[in-house]
């Protein structure tokens, strides 16, 4: 569990270090996965540049594809890392757990799932309506 289950947000010393070990956790996991894919990019690039010969509008296409699918992963891995690293900063500041939105507490179900959450289901639905 990531924070306490009563409406009383005041966390102990205890709390405050599990949830910033879990978020810090999950924030080097993320860190090693862009680390990862960002090497494979650029195996990826190299063998581009180095494989051009013969090549025809298909596999000119299949390679702009797969260099898009690399980028578009590491765009979305550096989104989630930096998801995190707001988490870890709301929390030293005391307003982890609180909607940005309304400033409610966010449910605990909702942060178990998704503990880089930082607003309610409510407003989240209300953001995604105006979205659309």
């Amino acid at each position: 569990m990531l924070v306490n289950d009563a409406v009383d947000v005041r966390r102990s010393r205890t709390d405050a270090e599990r949830i910033r070990a879990s978020l810090r956790a999950r924030y080097d996991e993320l860190s090693a996965e862009y680390d990862e894919a960002a090497a494979q990019s650029q195996v990826l690039r190299l063998v581009e540049v180095n494989d051009r010969a013969g090549d025809d509008q298909a596999d000119s296409g299949t390679k702009t594809a797969e260099r898009d699918t690399a980028q578009s992963l590491l765009r979305t891995i550096l989104d989630r890392r930096a998801q995190y690293e707001h988490a870890l900063a709301r929390l030293e500041d005391g307003t982890y757990g609180f909607c940005e939105g309304c400033d409610e507490p966010i449910p605990v179900e909702r942060l178990e799932i998704f503990p880089s959450a930082t607003s309610c289901v409510s407003c989240k639905q209300t953001r995604e309506r105006r979205a659309a």
